[in-house]
């Protein structure tokens, strides 16, 4: 691979960890925890929440479990990183966009325990679980993997 490259895919990586820990910053010094600043009334507001669990609160209160799987998530989705062929360039940024969401939400769970959260949308009724820009990384990563494995991959002429 070509290091020029890698080294863009890297800083890639760097900057979106750097947006999610500006983002949290911005809503830990400004905000109380359990505050809520609606943006869009009936839409979207902003709510500072600390989450122990993952996604939905899920296994709320397991921080070695979380450490530990995240430990092993982040050396997968490295060397998957790492062994991707240049030309599978959306393969890569479902790479990319994985690891830099497992590595901005782990930052926040070895340091406190919970993950700072703060984007909430109430949509056709339903209040969607509050997250972040991690998560936002971590989900459109993972969906376009999966898309890209249910497809097999991305085709080269």
């Amino acid at each position: 691979m070509n290091t020029m490259k890698r080294s863009k895919e890297i800083v890639s990586i760097l900057v979106l960890i750097l947006l999610d820990r500006f983002t949290k910053y911005l809503i830990e010094t400004h905000m109380l925890l359990g505050q809520e600043i609606v943006l869009i009334p009936g839409f979207f507001s902003l709510t500072y929440v600390r989450n122990t669990g993952a996604g939905f609160s899920l296994l709320e209160g397991q921080r070695v479990f979380f450490i530990v799987i995240t430990i092993a998530a982040l050396a997968l989705f490295g060397v998957l990183w790492y062994r991707c062929r240049e030309e599978d360039r959306w393969e890569k940024v479902s790479y990319i966009l994985i690891l830099a969401g497992t590595i901005g939400n782990f930052i926040d769970r070895v340091a406190t325990g919970s993950v700072v959260d703060f984007l909430d949308f109430l949509i056709f009724g339903y209040d969607f679980p509050v997250f972040n820009v991690a998560d936002i990384c971590l989900t459109v990563g993972a969906g376009l993997f999966l898309l890209l494995s249910l497809r097999g991959g991305e085709k080269h002429a």
